[in-house]
């Protein structure tokens, strides 16, 4: 659905190299159509495309999909009003030479996005619509910009469709669940989007044994893969160690943004991994747990720990977020660490309208770019 829109329409050309699980993928092709759905022409070049088959399975109006091969055949290419490359990845040097020309012929503009990684860190808002001259290249003499998502005032914002709200508002939990072949009974609904946690066999053994019953609605690939190993091995270990059947699993298929989407909203406690989920759990407004993505030098921890602060979690969810990640804790003791999802709601709740108060990532990235236009 297209919205009327006060900024020019232009041409964009994303460009997203697939690094880990599609997690790019997805948050490049939510920005996509998001642009297309306010009346932008978006040209999406991704290396692995493979995931929209079920991701985005019905395509996006304005939103045309290019597989990113090097050197990029620029035969009837003509490169947009926008250049934007996702998270760091370099663009080949025949479009930028090609775009640089059109620059230098004034045929438009320069508007040269980088993207950055979504953090809480405070250099976030420090860098975030800074210039950065290109020096040497066939883009010597243009001018790439910062542009920082982020959870404060002082950054460029979050993903978020103009119509989320309102479909929230009218999401069914009950019908969905059904229409996806769960039977619900008023149990506790636990989703699973995760890696490999460190924290996983300890989770199982707390709903197995707790008062409450819960079902686990454990995504399709590695958290599918990391739950069947879990229970294998507590069944070695302990035959009777979900006895009273407390513990329930559905193990989902693929689905797409939108069903994920419903996912979180359909659950009472959801555990996400990566950016792109992180930022949904965050509008479903339920308690989460965020899995990150570990980082060969730490700064994932420092990086978890700055989420967690402008999160103002509380002690027992910050110390469960360290466990889940196989971090040291902080201070707390393992009780301090128990899962009280009840206790988390207050600071779910709290973040969500924060967040909506402030302007969406594509708005602020269209404000954005007319400025330099």
């Amino acid at each position: 659905m297209q919205c009327e829109s006060p900024f020019p329409k232009l041409r964009w050309d994303i460009f997203c190299r697939v690094i880990d699980n599609f997690g790019d993928l997805g948050v490049c092709w939510r920005l996509a159509c998001n642009l297309a759905g306010r009346g932008q022409t978006v040209r999406l070049w991704a290396d692995d495309v493979s995931a929209l088959a079920w991701m985005a399975p019905q395509g996006a109006p304005g939103v045309e999909v290019r597989t990113w091969t090097a050197p990029i055949d620029m035969s009837g290419i003509t490169p947009g009003e926008v250049m934007l490359e996702a998270f760091g990845c370099e663009i080949d040097a025949e479009f930028i030479a090609e775009y640089a020309k059109n620059v230098r012929n004034n045929v438009h503009k320069c508007a040269w996005i980088n993207l950055e990684y979504l953090s809480a860190e405070d250099f976030a808002a420090r860098c975030h619509g800074l210039p950065s001259p290109v020096m040497s290249g066939p883009g010597r003499g243009l001018t790439k910009h910062f542009f920082y998502p982020g959870f404060t005032a002082g950054t460029g914002g979050l993903l978020r469709e103009p119509d989320l709200i309102a479909r929230q508002a009218r999401f069914d939990r009950k019908a969905w669940l059904a229409e996806l072949g769960v039977t619900w009974r008023g149990e506790r609904l636990v989703s699973l989007f995760c890696y490999e946690p460190a924290g996983l066999g300890e989770l199982l053994a707390t709903l197995a044994q707790d008062g409450q019953p819960s079902r686990l609605l454990v995504t399709p690939g590695r958290a599918s893969i990391a739950v069947r190993a879990e229970v294998a091995k507590m069944h070695q270990l302990d035959p009777l160690w979900n006895q009273r059947a407390a513990l329930s699993f559905f193990y989902l298929p693929q689905l797409n943004q939108n069903d994920f989407d419903h996912l979180l909203w359909a659950s009472d406690v959801n555990f996400v991994r990566g950016e792109d989920s992180l930022v949904r759990a965050l509008w479903a407004g339920k308690p989460f747990v965020w899995q990150i993505y570990p980082q060969h030098d730490t700064a994932h921890e420092i990086k978890l720990d700055a989420f967690l602060g402008w999160l103002l979690a509380p002690a027992s969810l910050r110390a469960f977020h360290h466990r889940w990640n196989g971090l040291e804790l902080p201070g707390p003791t393992l009780q301090d660490a128990a899962f009280t999802p009840e206790s988390w709601q207050d600071c779910a709740t709290q973040a969500r309208a924060y967040l909506l108060q402030q302007e969406d990532l594509s708005t602020q990235l269209l404000s954005f770019i007319a400025k330099l236009h």
